[in-house]
């Protein structure tokens, strides 16, 4: 790190503070008197979102034009660390040609429940997969000299509630699985800058969480970077500076500089703590903007036939039956559903782009020498009955040899803000796909949608190709891919369950009001479907290829695993070979097998390679909360090799000796942990295995709100809290009915804020006597 001493010694007190938080929406301030440049940050993260007119935090406002790759729900699904690399210098590309110093991405929270809102902005359920692309990503936006910022650190796995709830969970799987792909990013990576989240883990918010920011990221992944909150995250501003989150945004209008000022003056805060936070400031200040005096510019067109080539890439054949894919030219073909011209191809809320061009299915497959014998929407896009729709596309499909049939989720069912209602698809699309699987043989469903669904439907249709939100090129990847003119190697990132109550988090999800508990523990995703042996409808891994792939010759030891992978089929294509490694006498809890390595193999019909998966540090160990470290038991694990978690071709065992740290485990109390049992895990086991008493789940409903309380507990009030809760209330229900679901979050944005930020976000314009005299009002009756 550049010494910038000399430079902090010439700031007053008041300038060293002003650099803790931002000018306005994006940009932080500059000091004139010392020639130091304002810089911006914008969001990603699967595009640049820089916003020319009046900025906004949920993508309400439209930003400038720019590639809108996929999401990283779907890149995920390509599994392939070149491609997310290439994805990231693009996005670098782009974001230096508009002066931007920070992207703000990538997100790699882990999908703990497929409800969640912002699934579709995350890697995986797995951590070591997610840690993997994130750091990739974070190399190729860097590779630019600006800035990535992975985010949300840590344990943001809800969007309601999001601002105020406290995420209670153990310290194993805290490890584990919700810091696990941040380590990753921060090590392997090295961002320039990290984003922290609104909630609380377990009982202090993120950013003035000593444990996670000191202990952890400061201090066992050596973090050299800035720390940045969530826009409009923060709590107690002297707090989190005390705990290493330098930087605060939006800008608050003075209100929170004032305040670190008095802190210092005070003796409250250190002044060398400020002199830190300042000195990590002014390197990503100076070391961005000097990667900004000469960019290149950018070939949009280039970016697009990049966007494209991503999507392919990550495109997912859940299902071929008969080898009606891919799709025979002379085959009369009809097209149905409203997605194949109008395309879900991105989320909602901050990483809104506004794209330079977008394809659309239906434009893309006429444009082909299929014999397309027309187009029907099929149904409303939003939901509700439309019999003459319906009608009409029955009637096309019976004169079809081939449909193909758009389904998806809608950009009212995930968005940032707001959690999904269930796993279902919209009750008039599973209507009709019914109906016309009762009239025709031969349906390919092509789903659109950033998070995991329930599928009535699977065993109706012949073929089932996903997208998941593939971004402005993501309808000429379908094209492609149906047409066999790209043979798909996609591979699920997250496990299909059959339907929603099989999730090991369900009885838990989302946290209601005051906690949201994780008494699931480790067992996320195929850690528990694979431990427990419960059906699933597609397991973690899973994607099918036009051609087929043989193993052979595997070798292992404790650093490697070496094998041959042979295309058997008559096309060329990519195969991910997926690496898993089962603990066989555990005397821990611990899932079946956990992803362990993967490597992602082009080979042309009848062509072989052999290949070799290294295995890290963290292969065989498990988090010992007791001792605070990671440990190895000494035992036999089985090296598991395969296509999917659920289709091993090849398995070894290897000896390892471990350090065989004493675990101190309760086995009887934790009795359910050890049998995965997690959907019934009571007060004594759950409290066992935190090792503490967790807080009421509920909100104290007699208790006066207070600063750090939200519109949302008025409910529970009488008079003005109940009065301004029901307002606010029918405001999001207006706004969903007149189909405007974006407004509709962003009113939920203000629902869920704590009344501490009411000044902070207005940046004084709402004063605190202002919300003192509301509180005052609500705290009346």
């Amino acid at each position: 790190m550049t010494n910038y001493k000399e430079l902090i010694a010439n700031m007053t007190l008041e300038e060293k503070a002003s650099l803790m938080s931002g000018e306005n929406f994006w940009n932080t301030k500059q000091i004139d008197r010392l020639r130091i440049p304002s810089i911006m940050l914008t969001d990603g993260p699967h595009g640049l979102r820089k916003q020319g007119g009046k900025a906004d935090h949920l993508g309400l406002n439209k930003s400038i034009p720019a590639t809108c790759f996929p999401t990283a729900a779907t890149l995920a699904n390509s599994w392939d660390l070149e491609l997310i690399q290439e994805v990231g210098s693009y996005l670098g590309k782009e974001a230096a040609s508009e002066q931007v110093s920070v992207l703000l991405g990538p997100g790699l929270n882990i999908k703990r429940n497929p409800l969640c809102g912002r699934n579709f902005e995350y890697f995986s359920e797995d951590p070591y997969l997610t840690g993997k692309l994130a750091a990739n990503m974070v190399k190729g936006i860097q590779s630019h000299g600006i800035a990535a910022c992975p985010k949300h650190y840590a344990v943001n796995s809800q969007e309601h509630m999001r601002m105020t709830i406290d995420e209670v969970v153990d310290e194993r799987a805290l490890r584990e699985i919700y810091l696990e792909g941040f380590r990753y990013a921060v090590e392997e990576g090295k961002p320039k800058t990290i984003m922290t989240s609104y909630n609380k883990v377990n009982g202090e918010y993120a950013n003035e969480n000593h444990h996670l920011m000191q202990d952890i990221l400061y201090g066992e992944w050596d973090f050299q970077g800035v720390a940045v909150t969530d826009w409009g995250g923060s709590n107690d501003r002297v707090e989190g500076l005390k705990a290493g989150n330098q930087l605060e945004m939006p800008s608050t209008g003075g209100i929170t500089d004032k305040e670190i000022v008095e802190a210092v003056q005070t003796g409250e805060l250190q002044e060398e703590v400020l002199d830190e936070a300042v000195e990590r400031m002014l390197q990503l200040i100076f070391e961005t903007t000097n990667a900004l005096q000469d960019t290149e510019k950018v070939d949009y067109e280039e970016h697009h036939q990049k966007a494209i080539e991503a999507a392919r890439k990550s495109i997912v054949l859940l299902k071929n039956d008969k080898a009606t894919l891919p799709l025979k030219k002379e085959q009369k073909v009809a097209i149905i559903g409203d997605f194949a011209e109008n395309p879900r191809y991105q989320g909602a809320g901050s990483s809104l782009i506004n794209p330079t061009k977008l394809d659309n299915a239906l434009d893309a497959l006429q444009a082909t020498d299929l014999a397309i014998i027309g187009y029907e929407q099929g149904f409303k896009r939003f939901g509700g009955k439309s019999e003459s729709l319906k009608k009409r596309a029955l009637k096309l499909a019976q004169e079809a040899e081939v449909v193909l049939l758009f389904l998806g989720l809608d950009e009212g069912s995930e968005a940032e803000g707001i959690d999904r209602a269930d796993m279902k698809l919209r009750d008039n699309q599973l209507e009709l796909v019914k109906e016309l699987a009762n009239v025709h043989d031969h349906i390919v469903v092509v789903l659109s949608g950033g998070s995991a669904i329930e599928m009535p439907f699977a065993e109706d249709v012949q073929a089932i190709v996903h997208g998941y939100l593939g971004g402005q090129g993501g309808a000429t990847a379908i094209r492609d891919v149906l047409l066999g003119d790209y043979n798909p190697s996609g591979k699920l990132a997250e496990t299909y369950a059959l339907k929603y109550e099989d999730i090991p988090s369900a009885p838990y999800y989302p946290g209601l009001e005051a906690t949201s508990e994780h008494r699931e523990s480790i067992y996320i995703g195929y850690r528990y479907f694979d431990t427990k042996k419960v059906p699933v409808l597609f397991p973690f891994g899973h994607g099918l290829s036009y051609t087929e792939f043989a193993y052979s010759d595997l070798r292992v030891s404790e650093q490697s695993a070496t094998f041959t992978i042979r295309n058997i089929g008559e096309v060329a294509g990519e195969e991910v070979a997926q690496l898993y490694i089962k603990p066989t006498n555990a005397s821990v809890f611990r899932a079946n097998k956990e992803l362990k390595g993967f490597i992602k193999v082009h080979l042309e019909p009848g062509e072989s390679k052999e290949v070799k998966i290294e295995l890290d540090d963290h292969a065989f160990s498990y988090y010992n909360s007791f001792h605070h470290c990671w440990s190895i038991e000494t035992g036999s694990y089985e090296i598991q090799v395969g296509s999917s978690i659920d289709d091993i071709r090849l398995s070894a065992v290897v000896e390892v000796q471990g350090d065989d740290t004493e675990h101190h485990y309760n086995k009887e109390a934790l009795k359910p942990y050890y049998q995965a049992d997690v959907h019934h895990i009571g007060d004594e086991a759950f409290h066992q295995l935190l090792g503490w008493t967790p807080p009421n789940p509920l909100w104290d409903r007699k208790a006066k709100l207070g600063y750090n309380d939200t519109i949302a507990q008025g409910k529970y009030k009488k008079g003005f809290g109940k009065l301004l809760y029901i307002v606010v209330l029918l405001a999001k229900k207006f706004l969903f009915f007149i189909r405007k679901p974006l407004l509709a979050n962003n009113v939920m944005f203000v629902m869920n804020m704590p009344f501490r930020q009411i000044p902070r976000f207005s940046q004084g314009k709402i004063s605190e006597k202002m919300v003192d005299r509301v509180l005052k009002l609500i705290n009346f009756w």
